[in-house]
């Protein structure tokens, strides 16, 4: 609960949230940062939401959220980082980490996929760090910021 000030910092930002699905909020607000964190105290174990921490601050947030139904051995991974820290390595060295405790933590799982919006090849580049594969681009499929983009699918199997 006390990163609550440095997530809301790094997180109300428009180049961050440009990157993200739409249920991250913009402006990034107290409100919203006190819910997200609720939501992680409140979740029971094993954890899937972590703060992506630089010299003992919060300045991003990676996790997974174990996919439904048939696609129950599936997890599908997010992460956003604080625009300060871009280009350093920090998202490449957490997606790796989360990658790793994913298939040591869930049994069940076999595949991690992420969703990269196409005007995003640095995200692109972390995720190739990581081992994932881009195994398609999903073409006019989703609509952010008020514009029509194509998506790339990443994945990594066990």
């Amino acid at each position: 609960m006390t990163d609550q000030a440095s997530l809301i910092r790094h997180a109300d930002n428009r180049n961050v949230w440009r990157n993200l699905q739409d249920g991250f909020p913009h402006p990034y607000t107290e409100k919203a940062a006190g819910e997200w964190l609720d939501r992680c105290a409140a979740a029971a174990p094993p954890q899937t939401a972590f703060a992506i921490e630089v010299f003992g601050e919060a300045v991003g947030g990676i996790g997974v959220e174990i996919q439904p139904s048939i696609y129950r051995v599936t997890a599908l991974a997010g992460y956003w980082l604080g625009e300060p820290f871009w280009g350093r390595g920090i998202a490449s060295e957490a997606c790796a980490l989360l990658r790793d405790y994913v298939f040591e933590t869930f049994p069940d799982i076999h595949r991690i996929e992420a969703v990269v919006y196409e005007w995003n090849p640095a995200s692109m580049r972390v995720l190739e760090k990581c081992g994932f594969t881009q195994e398609a681009r999903k073409r006019k499929a989703a609509i952010k910021d008020g514009e029509i983009i194509d998506v790339m699918l990443y994945a990594i199997t066990r």
